[in-house]
């Protein structure tokens, strides 16, 4: 189970994704002091890069998720992670599916930021398992026939292997993957949409109290504080019902 003395607001990253660079900006702006920090994606990413990165999260702004996915030899991963390093990303994100060897090599690019500069906290890199967007039928498409919880737990166990700090999961596998990688993996988790909020796309998706009494450390809400008419008010009203 998480740690129930962090602050509920600290455990939320908004996820920002939109590739209108005003828009991100006045979004960060307003619900910055309301939750614990912003994620920025691969769609903003390739828009405006590391100077757009900046522009949204300022000097001293909120904690950054940097959220790229990154997904190919273990060399360009590590360039990859180490490229991103004067961002002071929080969390940066790789897929599982890379392997052992891609996500070590991602796990020692960011141990290098605290060797550079004692002073600099290093990225956590959590491992993606299985995006929330799929389900069975998804995995079976690929060629994974195997239940999606057992692929998520096989995954999960091989970045704790690896050396990853923890994972980005669905909130229905939260539990089954604490049990299996024990209280400090890290379980960074999507798929979150309160009562009141529409599902989109995500087809694995839990209420964040829920999503946080199963385990979760931290909670990615995007769309139901993106979408609506008042993102600072509905940012509050999930804090609230905490």
């Amino acid at each position: 189970m998480s740690t129930p003395s962090i602050a509920p607001a600290s455990r939320i990253f908004c996820a920002v994704d939109t590739t209108d660079l005003d828009t991100a900006r006045d979004l960060g702006r307003r619900i910055a002091g309301v939750v614990g920090g912003i994620k920025l994606g691969l769609e903003f990413f390739v828009a405006h890069g590391p100077a757009g990165v900046r522009a949204v999260i300022g000097e001293d702004g909120p904690p950054l998720f940097l959220d790229l996915k990154l997904h190919d030899i273990p060399n360009t991963v590590a360039g990859g992670i180490r490229a991103a390093l004067p961002l002071k990303p929080a969390f940066m994100t790789i897929h599982t599916s890379g392997g052992p060897a891609m996500m070590r090599a991602a796990a020692e690019a960011a141990a290098s930021a605290g060797e550079a500069n004692a002073a600099e906290k290093r990225p956590k890199i959590l491992a993606v398992t299985v995006l929330t967007s799929m389900d069975a039928a998804d995995l079976q498409a690929v060629g994974q026939s195997v239940p999606v919880a057992d692929q998520v737990k096989r995954l999960a166990l091989l970045a704790k292997e690896s050396g990853v700090d923890g994972v980005v999961c669905s909130p229905a596998e939260v539990a089954l993957i604490r049990e299996a990688c024990g209280p400090d993996f890290i379980l960074m988790v999507p798929g979150i949409r309160p009562s009141w909020a529409a599902a989109n796309d995500q087809k694995r998706v839990m209420t964040p109290a829920e999503a946080l009494a199963a385990g979760a450390d931290h909670l990615v809400i995007g769309r139901p504080i993106t979408g609506d008419a008042d993102p600072e008010a509905a940012a509050r009203r999930i804090v609230s019902e905490l």
